[in-house]
């Protein structure tokens, strides 16, 4: 066998033994792959049945849980409308009184508006104090009553006033006898039997008894007292009396004190009409005008007016404040305005002004902002507005809402009260 054959036998002798090596090999990699596939399809666990499958987490959080004691249909309140608006049907229209007016401009007349205060009328106002020291016997009027003119107040007793009445008793009788000796006096004269001298000195003493008592009924006078010779009781009493018809404001007499003539026992008032004083500035007084109507107003009586005129406005700018005294005048026939309240008065002046008002009752306080509902096709909608004067009984709206628009005058209060219902339900 030559050398080239023999290498070739050996090749393929060497393949034969390496094919073996190879197939098992590849067989056991097979068998492995095979196993872990088996083992993989044991170990999978069956599959839920479709109607056990929980639902997604994501849809339980999103979808809320229905209450039970809701009935059907009641998902939103009839108020709560997505787009802000409230919902009522005709019936709870008709049921609250709702009432809706188209906005359209007005002519207004422009105003002064000023905070003042309540005084008494200064030319009505006495303070009631005697004339003489005396001595308090009776007090006759308390504080806030209602008095008429002469209409005694107190009564006292003076010794000064008792001896001023002692001097007029007597002059009358100095006069009396004066005036019998100078009568007498005159016969004798005529016929003369007398003399002159003794004629003259007659009638000089009748004189003098006349001035006498002219003097001592003066002196009464002053002490603002008249001799009767009827009246009844101690000449020293006296009565202090109420000037005008009014009402007692201030009372400081006490029974049994001493009056004096420097000190007030009584102020009375008519409070028919009253002032109305108020500072104003110099940038409004080219608008003003004695004699221009105005509107005053007051916390106490709100939704109310009270009309007077401008009587006065001062002829001197005080230093300090760079503001007029002006003053109002107010008829009070019912006396429900009282002295040092406070005011708002509104001077109208001569020009107007074209705005858009409403009736006072028809803007409210929500949430602290002045609010108007506005018809829209879907229900009312809550408007913020901006107010300007009061005019009588309206106000004027500055922003907020247009000419037009259809806003509510009447039932205000009852959609007030649906919104802030929503709003504390919307909380919850």
């Amino acid at each position: 066998m030559n050398p080239q054959s023999m290498i070739s036998n050996r090749k393929n002798s060497s393949k034969r033994q390496s094919m073996p090596v190879f197939s098992l090999r590849r067989a056991a990699w097979l068998a492995c792959l095979a196993g872990a596939f088996v083992l993989a399809a044991c170990n999978k666990p069956d599959p839920a049945p479709a109607e056990a499958k929980p639902a997604p987490v994501a849809k339980e959080e999103t979808v809320p849980a229905k209450n039970p004691e809701d009935k059907e249909g009641d998902d939103k309140p009839a108020e709560a409308a997505e787009a802000g608006q409230l919902k009522l049907s005709a019936e709870e229209i008709e049921t609250a009184g709702i009432q809706v007016e188209a906005l359209a401009a007005q002519s207004v007349a422009d105003q002064v508006v000023l905070t003042a205060t309540i005084r008494a009328n200064q030319e009505r106002i006495a303070h009631v104090a005697p004339r003489v020291s005396a001595r308090i016997t009776q007090v006759k009027a308390k504080l806030g009553d209602n008095v008429k003119a002469g209409q005694p107040l107190a009564l006292l007793d003076s010794m000064e006033l008792g001896e001023a009445h002692s001097a007029y008793r007597q002059a009358q009788s100095q006069l009396a006898l004066a005036k019998a000796d100078f009568e007498r006096a005159q016969k004798l004269k005529a016929e003369e039997i007398i003399s002159d001298k003794d004629f003259l000195r007659a009638r000089s003493e009748y004189e003098k008894a006349r001035a006498s008592l002219r003097a001592a009924d003066d002196r009464l006078r002053l002490l603002d007292a008249a001799h009767d010779e009827s009246e009844a009781g101690p000449v020293s009493v006296f009565p202090v009396k109420a000037p005008f018809a009014g009402t007692v404001i201030e009372k400081s007499a006490v029974l049994g004190e001493l009056a004096q003539p420097d000190k007030s026992l009584f102020t009375v008032a008519d409070l028919s009409t009253l002032w109305i004083e108020a500072n104003l500035f110099e940038k409004d007084l080219g608008r003003v005008r004695v004699g221009a109507p105005a509107t005053v107003t007051v916390s106490a009586y709100p939704g109310e007016a009270f009309q007077g005129r401008l009587t006065y406005i001062s002829s001197t700018v005080d230093r300090e404040t760079r503001a007029v005294q002006a003053r109002v005048e107010v008829p009070n026939p019912d006396r429900r305005l009282k002295p040092e309240m406070f005011a708002t008065a509104a001077i109208a002046t001569a020009a107007t002004t074209e705005a858009l008002t409403l009736p006072q009752a028809a803007v409210l306080l929500v949430n602290g902002q002045p609010t108007a509902f506005v018809r829209e096709a879907g229900g009312f909608e809550p408007r913020a507005v901006e107010v300007g004067d009061k005019v009588g009984k309206r106000i004027v709206l500055t922003s907020g809402v247009k000419a037009g628009e259809s806003v509510v005058v009447a039932g205000a209060y009852a959609l007030k009260a649906r919104l802030l219902k929503s709003q504390i339900g919307d909380a919850d």
